[in-house]
């Protein structure tokens, strides 16, 4: 297997951003045009040799078309968009919906609730501005806090966080969940993300069995080449699959995000750093190479890059990070210092359930200073696991969380 081979790079997702208002009769059209859509384009790359694990659906604000007046009538109109949704997927493909981002302290009061009732189709997110000095918006964080921490006591082992973010210095057009938000003015759009821990894995393993006794510096821009020359051949195909496919207007390519995306399927993250030299993840040598990922993914040409673009390290949804939680490997401390050189921030990190509002908020805190002092795109998305203390192993049932450490919160 070369690296050009197709089965190394999956696309985790066909993302489309589209516009919904009051008018709930329209809903119907806008969702089957953007699923169509996604369906079709997934058949495309298919047959081109890509597989395509999910196609998601995201909007526009969800105050500006759901009734928010309380939560029965927000309620009401998510049980709508379910019901639309089981109507319009015919092709059995994952599709996964966000309602975009709560703009105000009613709106994200609202969302406990809705996440305990509606799970994956009720993704969304909040996004932390910051003022003119450069202070956060702390009453938007506060009320963040506490609807993270309601979700952590109403849903089963705390997992309905899985579909709360908290963003900051993030731009609309995110393909991931539940970070995705879109901005009506942009019109219909679409955006592709990957799944290439496997790729860039063998990319290393290939370019090692030619490298022999070279320097550091020699060793890492092999490594740094044979990654971005992998990536950019991927890219560059799938960009030209979504060109010849002749697709309808009404949806607007707006390029890749192309963080590596790992999931519970394919190689760990950990194993790259490995394979560049560090003894495992969290040893010394792990900025660097977090440095050198990031910019292999920012190396990308002849293509727009969106969203995060950039290293993920998402401590639940990678196996080997959740092994390196276990033995002790690193902390959340040392997780917040690799995102000032690379992304995502602190995200699927299970904390103490008794973890209080305010060390919570002081790590959004953190973040956030990070986020708009670096500007970069990062996120908090931690998880309050209720009945457990920093070193207990998390026992989440969801099919896309790995046991892992709970962490303390210093």
């Amino acid at each position: 297997m070369n690296v050009q081979d197709q089965t190394l790079c999956k696309v985790r997702t066909i993302t489309t951003f589209i516009s919904l208002d009051y008018d709930a009769s329209k809903w119907q059209v806008e969702i089957a045009k953007a699923s169509i859509f996604c369906n079709t384009l997934s058949a495309r790359f298919a047959s081109e040799g890509y597989l395509v694990q999910s196609i998601r659906i995201v909007t526009n604000p969800f105050g500006e078309y759901l009734n928010t007046a309380n939560l029965s009538t927000a309620r009401k109109g998510l049980a709508l968009l379910s019901e639309l949704l089981k109507e319009t997927n015919q092709s059995g493909t994952r599709i996964r919906f966000a309602i975009g981002e709560a703009k105000t302290h009613s709106e994200i009061d609202l969302l406990p609730e809705l996440i305990k009732e509606f799970g994956d189709l009720c993704n969304a997110c909040v996004n932390v501005p910051v003022d003119d000095m450069g202070i956060l918006d702390d009453d938007l964080i506060l009320t963040s806090v506490n609807a993270v921490k309601k979700i952590s006591q109403i849903t089963p082992r705390g997992e309905g966080n899985f579909n709360f973010t908290v963003n900051f210095n993030c731009q609309p057009l995110i393909p991931y969940f539940p970070a995705s938000y879109h901005d009506s003015h942009l019109g219909n759009r679409f955006v592709i993300g990957l799944e290439t821990p496997d790729l860039l894995l063998h990319a290393l393993q290939e370019y090692k069995k030619k490298d022999i006794f070279k320097s550091h510096n020699e060793r890492f821009k092999g490594f740094y080449d044979s990654m971005k020359t992998a990536l950019q051949h991927h890219i560059s195909t799938i960009e030209r699959i979504i060109t010849e496919a002749g697709l309808s207007d009404d949806m607007v390519f707006s390029g890749f995000d192309n963080s590596a995306a790992p999931s519970k399927d394919c190689a760990s993250m950990t194993q790259l750093y490995e394979e560049m030299g560090v003894e495992y993840f969290g040893a010394a040598g792990t900025v660097e190479v977090s440095s050198l990922l990031t910019k292999v993914f920012k190396s990308i040409q002849c293509t727009q890059l969106v969203g995060f673009s950039g290293l993920m390290l998402a401590l639940t949804e990678d196996s080997g990070l959740a092994k390196g939680s276990q033995r002790g490997d690193f902390d959340i401390r040392a997780l917040l210092t690799y995102s000032s050189v690379c992304g995502i921030g602190l995200d699927t990190v299970p904390i103490p359930g008794s973890t209080s509002v305010e060390k919570i908020a002081s790590l959004m805190r953190d973040t956030g200073t990070m986020a708009f002092r670096l500007n970069k795109p990062l996120t908090v998305r931690v998880f309050p696991v209720p009945g457990l203390n920093a070193g207990d192993l998390t026992e989440f049932e969801s099919d896309d969380l790995c046991n892992c450490a709970v962490l303390a919160v210093p």
